[in-house]
């Protein structure tokens, strides 16, 4: 379940279409009847908190954003411009640093990809969108 006040147009998430979890990109949010509209691919609907969930962080999702990777010493760095988010071993997305110039943030727990979506644009006023 995902909180609607987390939501932003164009954040990449999961939904629950008919039983069938789909990717899906948010069009836009209603904060009055608490719902976002979602093009999950197949067409766009409305959907409640309750039938969206986080796309896990992972690098298959950095790689689509555009991310470069570079490895060191079992760290794994993935770069995109000027903006770096660094895992301490490769496939694991638990412990992530990121930062944009002197903006550094430490994250211990996995994130969504619309949250890095919603940091990458908080950090450097660029929306982070698929290609």
């Amino acid at each position: 379940m995902l909180k609607i006040g987390h939501l932003k147009s164009g954040d990449l998430i999961m939904v629950n279409d008919e039983g069938i979890m789909r990717e899906g990109t948010v069009v836009k949010i209603s904060h009055e009847e608490n719902k976002a509209f979602v093009n999950n691919g197949v067409q766009e609907f409305w959907y409640t908190p309750e039938e969206m969930t986080a796309v896990p962080l992972d690098e298959t999702q950095l790689m689509k954003f555009g991310f470069t990777k570079e490895e060191n010493d079992g760290a794994v760095k993935y770069k995109k411009d000027s903006f770096r988010l660094v895992t301490p071993k490769k496939d694991d997305f638990t412990n992530i640093e990121m930062w944009w110039r002197e903006d550094r943030r430490h994250f211990g727990f996995p994130l969504g990809v619309h949250e890095l979506q919603n940091l990458y644009y908080d950090m450097t006023k660029i929306h982070l969108e698929l290609p």
